[in-house]
């Protein structure tokens, strides 16, 4: 088949490069899953095989949006518990999470897929620790959602072994064992990683949380995780309370409990560390362990502000998540593009806390590189692979703001006009053209609805 091209001009481009290279008028050629060539002015004359040229003019062009950390079950659990802080959250909502199914897990997986990606999310990101005894196949549904959506996707393959008569969070009918969870995730491994340049589906290993696994499964999960050459994923440091129940149970604080467990080191990301002091960003710093900032989980969970700038200035990488739409019920990545950069200035830096332009390497090529794919995604390079995302900025929402990439992020949500991933067009005119919209909301309407009723029985 004779290769294709898609050129894309007239139109603003931040590449979040290196450099931050960034064209007031440009343009950016598409050859098949690739970036060819990005520039200033026109597309080049006389390209071949050009099925498709997008006068981009009102636009800007940025990578695709990485999202870093979610629960995609949760979508069908919005609304409840919005005045709780994480346990008294988590005690609240774990009885009715451990009756899900395959049919409620697939629906509010497309549910938490489709805002996403009609939002400019290229590369999405689960992470998936409810496997109720019984269930079936939930990984695998999971990963047959995202394909059907045609995002990039990573499954952090969750756990969780300490139930609540082990003094843990969950119900006792919502863990698995030890070696059970252990297996399955590798069986996930096997059956769905793949470590190629284009991969569309990767498996991380993820015990969920300090409070909900064993030491053993931290342990195990990490050796499992390096023979199988994967990354690894967690909670960590989200909450006062998480703070002292690491003190209590194990002696010492997250930062050393994970370390002592091989969790620190650059194939390693974790979620939230919102209660970080200066030695335990020190130590992310010096391993390249990886932050999954999520601003309004942290704000409706009342955790706390997480120190993003001084992370950044230690070396750590920190990319952006939506979190669970339990806790952040909008579902959306490019609004915390907006929340990470007002957030943080309410903290110690202030005004100086973060730019636009920070905020914005941060859902991109700082995802990319907490996934562990800042080689293939996450900026505009040659070489790169094509997922972009073409935001309409000429509208009455932006109309007075001259900097694009200022008016993306401190302006109103923007609409999508094009969104490729991999070369091919997922959102086109803020609609997506993969899956039916209408359906996917009756779906996750009809299935939330069907789990609170079991729940309600139970």
């Amino acid at each position: 088949m004779a290769a294709s091209r898609i050129v894309i001009e007239n139109c603003a481009i931040a590449t979040v490069d290196a450099r931050d290279t960034e064209y007031a008028s440009g343009h950016v050629v598409v050859l098949d899953n690739r970036i060819e060539s990005v520039g200033p002015g026109r597309a080049p004359a006389g390209l071949e095989n050009v099925v498709r040229r997008i006068d981009g003019t009102g636009h800007l062009v940025t990578p695709g949006l990485v999202n870093t950390h979610h629960h995609f079950y949760q979508w069908i659990t919005r609304g409840l518990a919005t005045d709780h802080n994480l346990f008294n959250w988590l005690v609240a909502l774990y009885p009715t999470w451990a009756r899900i199914d395959d049919a409620m897990v697939g629906a509010a997986a497309r549910g938490s897929l489709a805002m996403m990606a009609r939002g400019g999310v290229t590369t999405a990101m689960d992470h998936h620790y409810v496997y109720p005894r019984g269930s079936d196949d939930l990984s695998g549904v999971i990963i047959g959602a995202a394909a059907e959506m045609g995002v990039r996707f990573t499954l952090a393959r969750g756990s969780m072994d300490r139930g609540e008569s082990a003094g843990g969070l969950p119900p006792d009918f919502a863990v698995e064992s030890l070696d059970g969870a252990l297996a399955a995730t590798e069986e996930t491994i096997d059956r769905h990683h793949d470590s190629s340049f284009d991969a569309m589906t990767q498996i991380a290993v993820a015990p969920c949380s300090p409070f909900s696994v064993s030491t053993e499964l931290l342990k195990q999960g990490a050796e499992l995780a390096r023979r199988k050459g994967v990354r690894l994923h967690t909670h960590g440091s989200e909450t006062v309370e998480e703070e002292q129940f690491c003190k209590e149970l194990f002696g010492m604080g997250p930062t050393d409990y994970f370390e002592s467990t091989g969790w620190l080191g650059s194939d390693v990301w974790m979620a939230h560390c919102v209660h970080m002091n200066d030695a335990d960003i020190a130590a992310f710093g010096r391993t390249s362990t990886g932050v999954a900032h999520c601003p309004s989980s942290n704000a409706r969970l009342a955790a706390g502000i997480a120190r993003v700038p001084d992370m950044l200035k230690a070396g750590v990488p920190v990319g952006l998540g939506v979190d669970g739409t339990a806790s952040n019920e909008s579902g959306e990545l490019h609004t915390e593009l907006r929340n990470a950069l007002l957030i943080n200035r309410l903290g110690t830096h202030g005004e100086s806390a973060l730019t636009a332009r920070q905020a914005l390497r941060l859902g991109t090529y700082g995802g990319a590189q907490v996934l562990g794919r800042a080689g293939q995604i996450g900026s505009i390079e040659p070489g790169k692979l094509a997922d972009l995302v073409l935001w309409k900025l000429d509208t009455l929402a932006h109309a007075s703001i001259e900097d694009p990439v200022v008016a993306l992020v401190h302006g109103a949500a923007a609409p999508v006009t094009l969104s490729l991933v991999n070369g091919r067009t997922v959102v086109e005119d803020n609609h997506l053209t993969t899956v039916d919209e209408d359906a996917v909301a009756r779906a996750t309407r009809s299935e939330a609805r069907r789990l609170a009723r079991i729940a309600a029985q139970s």
